[in-house]
């Protein structure tokens, strides 16, 4: 039997969310799955927690400043069976979508808040959910760090998809995990930061990493920015009066497509908003991997040992008998 390589048409959105507010963001990103839907697309990406908003008070507030601001976010972070999400994952099956999209997803403890990247497919089932590794920086300051349990690739009828959030896209072990499960498309999703060091350029940085995925995997990457909106730093300026120097700085977002040769598709969105298409044929991932295949033949694993701990993270055991509670462990 011969394999079946697909082709179709990709989506992915650079854009801010309605900020801490979920309803008007699930709308938001309803109206992007219609539009793209409506543009023959069958898979649409969107950036991480996009809903409902990035936590910038990190960066440019004190930890004591911005503690309101994370009860904001609390309250404004999803489970992901939430009568809220449900109308998204309707939209899914209604314009028949698979869809990759960022949520602060609300965790059992109130200090407990998770950066992660849900996978939809086009029958309107959530199919999984990625967890962020390492919060990044002053991310820590707000999420937990996800499990190994989430590092899977998923099948779909347009291939198998995998995603990580931003700054994950540069680790390396976590990338090769995914490869290893046949991952064909990668979504890799980010946040705009105008307060990377001065002579950091972000929009490149992005491209540089989705690069290094589609080159050494010989895949498809498809990255999808946000952008920071006026009604973002308006929220904030009380706290920070300069504000629009700290959160505006160009060459900050950039979202589009790389092929399995490194190459970007297109033209990207820089910093501009929007939505951007590719023609993805997943047969073009055969060719390259005569060259450099780092998952068989262009490897050594008699040499090389990656165990991957999948097994998710228990918060508490319960004991019910005493012999059991006494032994060693």
């Amino acid at each position: 039997m011969s394999i079946d390589f697909k082709k179709f048409k990709a989506a992915t959105v650079q854009t801010s969310p309605v900020f801490l507010d979920v309803e008007k963001t699930i709308d938001k990103a309803i109206s992007f799955v219609k539009e793209a839907s409506a543009n023959g697309a069958q898979l649409i990406a969107f950036p991480e927690v996009f809903v409902a908003g990035y936590p910038y008070w990190n960066w440019i507030m004190t930890p004591v400043q911005g503690s309101k601001w994370y009860e904001q976010l609390y309250k404004n972070s999803v489970a992901v069976d939430d009568a809220a999400m449900q109308p998204l994952y309707q939209a899914a099956k209604a314009y028949n979508m698979h869809i990759v999209i960022g949520i602060n997803e609300r965790g059992d403890s109130y200090g407990e808040i998770y950066n992660t990247n849900l996978i939809i497919d086009n029958k309107g089932n959530l199919i999984g959910k990625h967890r962020k590794l390492v919060p990044t920086w002053a991310e820590k300051l707000t999420w937990t760090s996800g499990d190994g349990s989430s590092l899977k690739v998923y099948d779909t009828e347009i291939g198998p998809i995998g995603t990580l959030a931003c700054g994950e896209n540069t680790n390396t072990l976590a990338r090769f995990t995914l490869l290893s499960q046949g991952e064909l498309i990668h979504i890799a999703n980010y946040i705009s930061l105008p307060v990377a060091p001065p002579d950091y350029d972000m929009a490149e940085a992005i491209k540089i990493r989705a690069a290094a995925h589609s080159f050494e995997g010989k895949l498809f990457t498809i990255v999808s920015c946000s952008t920071i909106s006026q009604e973002i730093k308006d929220a904030l300026r009380n706290d920070v009066p300069n504000v629009d120097e700290l959160l505006s700085r160009k060459s900050s977002a950039f979202s589009g497509f790389i092929g399995p040769n490194g190459a970007v598709i297109g033209t990207p969105l820089i910093d501009e908003e929007g939505i951007v298409y590719a023609d993805i044929d997943l047969e073009k991932c055969i060719q390259p991997k005569q060259m450099h295949d780092i998952l068989g033949h262009y490897n050594r694993f008699d040499i090389f040992d990656l165990r991957v701990n999948t097994a998710p993270t228990r918060k508490i055991t319960f004991v019910d008998n005493h012999e059991e509670f006494n032994k060693k462990s």
